[in-house]
């Protein structure tokens, strides 16, 4: 697939880039600096900018998908989703954040009087997202949630997906960038959480 990227050398973006090189196929890494990702014969990097609609639309067209991994307090969720509309691209993939998982029923992680306040307002924004993408019935949207530790760690293949619900072990609830970016292409190749929100965790 040709696939567009945006946010390609932060912390998740970066781990989604090397697996879907891994798997053979063709990214534009889009970024306000696109020397942070080296190019390849399969990976293209590009200057772009989450909060310029017209400007991103041109640079996502042609794309058989679009998978955004972008601070939520840094963007707005009517100009990316405006920017894929505009595109024409109909499948877009959004690295989401854990604070609107149910860990009880009608009570979300950031319900929660241990959520630390450092992240309440990044996770409230993604929280947010999830809502505003929860409306649009145009496009074949995917929100991949992380558990609540979203880590460096190893890619090992072993993990398990869920829905709304926070997932957690005997270790607590955690996942890795490089597993999570498994879960992420994985569904790109063959979605099955179209119009959903899904989690990942071991």
């Amino acid at each position: 697939m040709k696939i567009a990227l945006v946010g390609a050398s932060g912390q998740a973006g970066s781990r989604i880039l090397a697996e879907l090189v891994r798997r053979g196929h063709h990214v534009t890494a889009i970024g306000r600096n696109p020397g942070a990702v080296a190019a390849g014969p399969l990976v293209t990097p590009v200057k772009g900018d989450v909060n310029d609609m017209s400007g991103l639309a041109a640079l996502l067209r042609g794309h058989d998908a679009v998978v955004t991994s972008v601070r939520f307090i840094d963007s707005d969720p009517q100009v990316l989703i405006g920017a894929v509309r505009a595109s024409g691209v109909k499948r877009y993939f959004v690295v989401g954040g854990a604070g609107s998982l149910e860990t009880a029923p009608g009570q979300t992680l950031l319900d929660s009087p241990q959520f630390p306040e450092i992240y309440r307002a990044e996770a409230s924004k993604g929280a947010d997202f999830l809502k505003a993408l929860r409306a649009v019935d145009d496009l074949e949207w995917t929100y991949l949630s992380p558990s609540a530790l979203f880590v460096a760690g190893e890619r090992t293949g072993k993990f398990r997906l869920g829905g709304d619900q926070l997932l957690a072990n005997a270790d607590g609830s955690r996942i890795s960038f490089e597993d999570y970016a498994i879960a992420a292409v994985d569904e790109l190749e063959t979605p099955a959480h179209v119009r959903a929100r899904f989690t990942v965790g071991y």
